[in-house]
């Protein structure tokens, strides 16, 4: 939405008219199904998420047109008639038939896909074999039933000839490539409807209400409902009014409906095509896909409170990209806000409109000087070059801009705006001012009068280029420099275009240097701040601004037109909680850090339950030490919540195929080469450079080389490569300026390779061979390294009672009612295992221990000393993260 809202201002600043138009999909079976868990009805579920988007939409500053539900009743009328005009309208050989149609079916995706484009694949949480998509990854189900069908097959020839003539009709020209492949290789008919007794969250056919129509027919036409059709108009002959769309933007999981079906669609009534279809790709968080099952996905209306609309808005036009996902993180938000909006544009802006001195010049008094033509008085002599070197970049930047936007390319238009502003800030400290104004010679004032009118004019440029993309932000920088509302199109955005603009100097009272709360862009909390840090920061804002009560009530209402009425409210409601909640506080930090969105209890377990049956990744929660007495017995005990107050970070391990394999394996047996990522995060700063992030890190190398054998036994099992498998390397990624964590990794062998990356990381490198010789080193030279099985108080004393007996996996499930997904883990490589069960008096806690390793690697019993979760009741996690506690000591 954000993207579409950009492109439309930036239309009406070349002085067109616009209708942008946006809504919500409301149709089909995932709509029904998702609406049966949670036993509401399908209206009423798309009522409450319809309504988000609306606030979001809201929230964003998206300046739409039109807003529409396709449960609409206009809607339905229209996808009605353009029904009926498919059935009946259509010549003999391509009118719509009806048959029986087998297929793999994505709910998710609400498409059949090809038997060539689906393969097998195995649900880590279940171990259950399952059909997915090779496209999306989403689950297929075989799917047999009777429905219409659009002959698509038979508009090949038309689709492939309206590509070849409009070959630019697809951006980005990839995009274009992939949508002419699937013509030409993976075409069939279209099935394009479903039984009512399947679905029956639908358009019924008006003629058959046994028949729902396909969702995405369905969806599609709301494009043309908009635009009148069915109401206003009803085929190409009459005024289609606002149709064809000059441009539909969407996403490149959608790319194939709208490049293929909807053409397809619009051909066999004879409508016009829109002229132009923009996909965008997939935002990611920090490199990673976003899911809820990982924990990650951010939440956009905290972001917006977080950051502030304007300054997302612009991190998000300039990071976007049509070629590649993109990656979201705080981080890179407060890097580009702080760099490039408070110093490069803020600073610059109250440089010339507000300076210290500010009573000794003025804008105003700049643009009149220029008005009267006191510019041309400046002699050409070398030494007064360094006055006019900004000319050139005033004079290129609005078609160097403009070029960029007509590519929709965002991210250039914004550095073309950088560009100039560094300029013009670099420009003012070679020009010095501050020393012009001192000097009584009448060529001085005039010099200084220059130096102001060409940054107030870099000012006034950018903020009229820079409206579409900050259009608040924008219109208070205009505001700032006096530039009337009539003058802020692109066809005053050139130097001298407007010679009516500028603020008096301050003076008195006035004059007083603006605090930084009240700048164009203030103070945010920092990327890595704690909530509890951020409710102080607010607090001693308020308290710094003034000691009178009713002005804090104001300050307090300013504070929630920037931040939104629930964020203030939330913030300073907390602040009492969280001096009796510092484990609140950390939790809520690391949510903070990744602007993530909250999950629910089931979708907590599912993000357990995914990290813990991964084959891929582990992870470790690092506590600090447990105080003991008797460093020879455990001192990790089941049931026992003592965790809570002493966890402080995580450290994590992924593994990933090597991308240059033949390099890695050189003297090498195995045939696949791995490579191991590192990644280790102590949350709060009070427990920051205290050693925790070294020796959680030596700890995991040492975990890593005693287990590793079990690591790719089940790595290897899991993807059933068939081939020998080995680590190459162990790699870990940093940002440059974080000095501490660089030189904890270089101390222990890791070295730098290339150079600093886009998102500013260095990624250092590690040999495995080098990995188990460090590891023996530590060993040797002393270090205390343990792996602690979890174990009940008593279970020593009650082992000597017990009963012992062989079971399979199966007799195990069916005798203690075990989770069958865990059971299944068990016989995950096809191969039953023998376990040893001890069972005590029934009243006792029951305990299994693996009698062989793999039975170890495939459930995950070792334990780590650095990990301990008291959350689930089981101290200790596994090589694949927390071990179930019915797997440890049955309740």
């Amino acid at each position: 939405m954000v993207l579409a809202d950009v492109l439309k201002r930036w239309q009406q600043i070349k002085g067109k008219e616009t209708f942008f138009l946006t809504g919500t999909d409301e149709h089909g079976m995932k709509i029904q199904r998702a609406a049966a868990k949670e036993g509401i009805a399908p209206k009423e579920f798309c009522d409450n998420y319809s309504n988000k988007f609306r606030e979001l939409a809201a929230a964003g500053d998206i300046s739409y047109d039109a807003f529409i539900r396709t449960t609409d009743l206009e809607h339905k009328e229209a996808v009605s008639e353009f029904w009926l005009q498919l059935k009946h309208t259509l010549p003999e050989h391509l009118e719509l038939y009806k048959g029986t149609h087998e297929g793999w079916y994505a709910v998710s995706d609400e498409c059949f896909y090809p038997e060539d484009l689906v393969r097998p694949d195995i649900v880590p949480q279940t171990g259950k074999k399952i059909m997915v998509s090779d496209e999306t990854g989403s689950e297929v189900e075989w799917v047999k039933e009777e429905t219409w069908f659009f002959p698509l097959t038979k508009y090949k020839d038309a689709l492939l000839k309206f590509y070849d003539e409009n070959p630019n009709w697809i951006t980005p020209a990839h995009r274009m490539n992939e949508v002419r492949n699937w013509v030409e290789n993976h075409l069939e008919d279209l099935s394009i409807t479903r039984p009512a007794a399947r679905l029956s969250w639908g358009i019924p056919d008006p003629e058959d209400h046994n028949q729902t129509i396909y969702v995405w027919v369905d969806a599609l036409i709301n494009y043309i409902t908009q635009a009148g059709y069915g109401r206003k108009w009803h085929s190409s002959s009459d005024n289609t009014g606002l149709w064809p769309a000059d441009m539909q933007i969407i996403g490149k999981d959608i790319l194939r409906f709208h490049a293929i079906y909807w053409p397809a669609l619009l051909m066999a009534l004879d409508l016009p095509l829109p002229k132009q279809l923009l996909c965008h790709n997939h935002w990611t968080m920090s490199n990673r896909k976003m899911s809820k099952s990982l924990g990650n996905v951010v939440n956009p209306f905290f972001a917006v409170q977080r950051w502030d609309i304007d300054p997302l808005r612009y991190f998000l036009m300039r990071n976007g990209s049509f070629t590649k996902d993109m990656s979201y993180s705080n981080q890179l938000i407060g890097s580009v806000y702080a760099k490039e909006l408070q110093a490069n544009i803020g600073n610059l802006l109250y440089r010339i409109a507000r300076p210290k001195v500010t009573s000794k010049w003025s804008t105003l008094e700049a643009v009149g000087a220029f008005r009267r033509g006191a510019f041309g008085e400046i002699p050409g002599h070398t030494s007064q070059q360094l006055f006019v070197s900004l000319d050139d970049h005033l004079e290129k930047i609005t078609s160097a801009f403009f070029e960029e936007m007509e590519k929709f390319n965002t991210g250039g238009a914004i550095r073309e705006v950088f560009n100039l502003l560094r300029e013009t800030n670099r420009y003012v400290s070679d020009t010095e001012p501050w020393n012009l104004v001192k000097s009584p010679n009448p060529q001085s004032r005039i010099l200084l009068n220059l130096v102001i009118y060409n940054c107030a004019e870099a000012l006034r440029i950018a903020g009229i280029l820079l409206q579409p993309i900050m259009p608040t932000k924008a219109s208070l920088l205009l505001n700032e420099l006096g530039v009337r509302e009539d003058r802020r199109t692109l066809e005053f955005a050139s130097k001298g275009k407007d010679p009516e603009y500028g603020t008096e100097a301050k003076t008195g009272d006035s004059a007083a240097r603006l605090k930084k709360w009240d700048t164009i862009f203030p103070p945010t909390p920092n990327a890595n701040d704690s909530d509890a840090e951020i409710m102080e920061q607010l607090s001693s804002a308020l308290h710094d601004k003034t000691k009178n009560k009713m002005n804090q009530v104001a300050e307090l209402l300013a504070m929630e037109a920037r931040m939104g009425e629930e964020a203030v409210a939330k913030m300073l409601s907390e602040m009492h909680a969280a001096r009796n909640a510092k484990m609140g506080d950390i939790l809520v930090a690391l949510q903070e850090a990744t602007a993530s969105q909250p999950l629910t209890l089931e979708e907590e377990y599912e993000n357990q339950q995914s990290w813990r049956t991964a084959h891929e990744k582990l992870t470790f929660i690092i506590c600090q030490a447990l105080p003991t007495a008797d460093r020879a017995s455990p001192s990790i005990k089941a049931k026992v919540v003592d965790a809570d107050d002493r966890m402080i970070g995580d450290i994590n391990f992924f593994i990933y195929q090597d991308d240059d394999p033949e390099e890695t394996l050189q003297n090498r047996k195995a045939n696949v080469a791995l490579r191991g990522e590192i990644d280790v995060m102590i949350a709060s700063t009070e427990h920051r450079r205290q050693g925790f992030g070294s020796a959680s890190v030596q700890a995991l190398l040492m975990y890593l080389r005693e287990n590793m054998k079990h690591i790719l036994k089940e790595y290897t099992c899991s993807l059933k490569l068939g081939q020998e498998v080995d680590l190459a390397e162990l790699m870990v990624k940093i940002q440059e300026g974080n000095i501490g964590s660089r030189r904890l990794f270089e101390n222990l062998g890791f070295n730098q390779v290339g150079d600093v990356n886009y998102f500013g990381e260095v990624t250092l490198l590690i040999a495995w061979a080098k990995v188990e010789n460090l590891v023996d080193g530590l060993l040797n030279s002393g270090e205390v390294y343990r792996e602690v099985r979890a174990q009940t108080e008593t279970w020593t004393a009650k082992a000597t009672q017990s009963k012992v007996k062989q079971a399979t996996s199966e007799e195990i499930m069916e005798h203690y009612n075990f989770d069958p997904e865990r059971v299944k883990r068990v016989s995950y490589c096809e191969k039953k295992y023998p376990l040893e069960i001890q069972e005590p008096d029934p009243s006792w806690p029951v305990q299994f221990q693996a009698l062989e390793s793999s039975i170890e690697a495939a459930l995950g019993l070792k334990a780590i000393c650095i990990s301990h979760v008291g959350s689930t009741g089981v101290p200790g996690l596994s090589a694949k993260n927390i071990i179930d506690s019915d797997l440890t000591v049955a309740d």
